[in-house]
């Protein structure tokens, strides 16, 4: 690819990659609806069972891969799916606002990780980030006056945090623009399956109505292999702040759905924490600079 292809890919790019967040901020609500009518694991499973063959059908040489790449794809599904597995049950006890503040976290998370497994230096910044982000999270999800300060939704949406942490952390280290495709299958085939483990003991429940399956192939066309794909391609044209900056948008597209469609309120502590861990967010973001060209 020429500078010139480039260049005029990269506004493509950021429109893309601002289209991944906002599939994604859509994702917290209809989840919600949908855990109504199906079992958490059931509904992982299908949903990830069904982006997984799309992904191989669509890329079926990705097949052929090292075993390096196996095992690193391996590694990256079992983070993925514990990510996945916290967020989904933890989203059954807190409001879909409220979960994706939250899961946002993991701009926070992803540079911590990076010191303590691969040395990574952490900058000054990122300390502030944390600071912010711990005082939001108390303001967003503290139940004052309840026995219970801090409720099990919470602590699993903030342990589902760490993961995507950890996910990003380990899919930087290990991606090569050869192997980009290789590592989506094994890592999402290697969590469908570890769905299945727990979806199928007493049968697989599936979407009984046809609302509920428009639901679940969005899920899985468009939030699962679609938005890997296109964040795959869009990154490869735009510098990895900006990319950032864009993708972490996905709370406010989280809480601006559950608003208008979700039937939720708009609170003073939904507005003072969540953009408290907006502002840690983009701190983050900004304390690593641009990417050289």
């Amino acid at each position: 690819m020429t500078l010139a292809d480039a260049k005029k890919g990269t506004g493509a790019g950021e429109w893309l990659l601002l289209a991944v967040a906002i599939a994604w901020g859509l994702t917290f609500f209809s989840t919600k609806s949908l855990l109504e009518r199906m079992p958490v694991m059931d509904f992982l499973t299908v949903r990830f069972g069904f982006a997984a063959l799309l992904l191989i059908a669509i890329a079926p040489k990705a097949l052929r891969m090292s075993r390096a790449t196996l095992l690193h794809g391996t590694l990256i599904g079992v983070a993925f799916a514990a990510a996945q597995i916290t967020q989904t049950f933890g989203l059954i006890h807190v409001s879909a606002s409220v979960s994706g503040f939250i899961t946002g976290l993991y701009v926070v998370f992803t540079p911590l990780l990076g010191a303590v497994l691969f040395k990574v230096r952490v900058r000054p910044l990122v300390w502030l980030a944390v600071g912010l982000a711990v005082v939001g999270l108390a303001i967003l999800s503290m139940r004052l006056g309840s026995g219970d300060p801090f409720g099990v939704g919470e602590w699993l949406t903030l342990i589902c945090a760490v993961g995507w942490g950890f996910h990003i952390t380990l899919v930087g280290r290990y991606s090569q623009p050869d192997n980009v495709i290789s590592l989506t299958i094994v890592q999402t085939g290697v969590a469908a399956l570890i769905f299945a483990v727990g979806g199928v003991r007493d049968g697989l429940t599936l979407p009984n109505n046809t609302a509920d399956w428009l639901w679940m192939v969005y899920f899985a066309t468009i939030v699962g292999a679609g938005t890997e794909l296109a964040q795959v391609w869009a990154q490869a044209r735009v510098e990895a702040s900006k990319a950032a900056v864009l993708m972490v948008t996905e709370p406010l597209w989280a809480a601006l759905f559950a608003v208008l469609f979700g039937g939720e309120s708009v609170t003073w502590r939904l507005l003072a924490g969540g953009g408290l861990m907006v502002v840690a967010m983009l701190v983050a973001v900004r304390a690593h600079p641009p990417e050289p060209g």
